[in-house]
């Protein structure tokens, strides 16, 4: 029975539907088409190897940002990072250059003023040598040469600070003494 409906309802609609023929060639220009296309199983492989590509790409920076960021840490230690003995050395320079440089700041007058800012460029130069000598400290491996250079760094620049002293603290005197005199 229920074939015959559909038999059936098929005769009644026999001439709704499409009966125009195609074009001639028609289904060859389709099936070249569809050739043209890449099945999807093709595309899918293709997006696979651009998203792996992708994370690997974004692996290797992120690993390189990483490791250059570790490298910028270590890139320097001070005199402190060798030995307790050390870094007790390194404290004792760096109070010892502190007071000599507060008492060349005391003796700051017009007169002196070229003498004490010749004295501050010596000591900064002195200050990017023990900067580069820190680098080579980390390099090295805590190589005695370098904790030597280290310290002499330290005791340069004390002594230039004690020379530079010394020499206002004559000029001072002389000035007192034609002071005297003329009076």
């Amino acid at each position: 029975m229920k074939t015959d409906n559909i038999n059936h309802l098929f005769k009644n609609i026999k001439e709704d539907f499409d009966v125009i023929e195609l074009p001639k060639g028609h289904q060859k220009r389709f099936l070249e088409k569809l050739k043209e296309v890449k099945p999807p199983n093709e595309q899918a492989k293709n997006r696979f190897w651009l998203k792996a590509i992708s994370v690997a790409a974004l692996l290797i920076l992120l690993v390189s940002i990483g490791l250059s960021s570790a490298q910028k840490q270590i890139v320097s230690a001070d005199l402190a990072s060798v030995s307790p003995e050390m870094q007790k050395t390194q404290s004792f320079f760096k109070n010892a250059i502190n007071q000599e440089l507060e008492k060349l700041n005391s003796y700051k007058s017009p007169e002196t003023k070229k003498i004490i800012n010749d004295a501050l460029a010596q000591i900064e130069n002195l200050e990017k040598d023990y900067q580069k000598l820190k680098i080579d400290l980390v390099k090295s491996g805590n190589n005695k040469n370098v904790v030597y250079a280290m310290v002499s760094n330290f005791q340069n620049r004390i002594n230039l600070l004690q020379e530079v002293i010394k020499k206002i603290e004559e000029i001072k005197n002389i000035n007192i003494q034609k002071n005297e005199n003329i009076l």
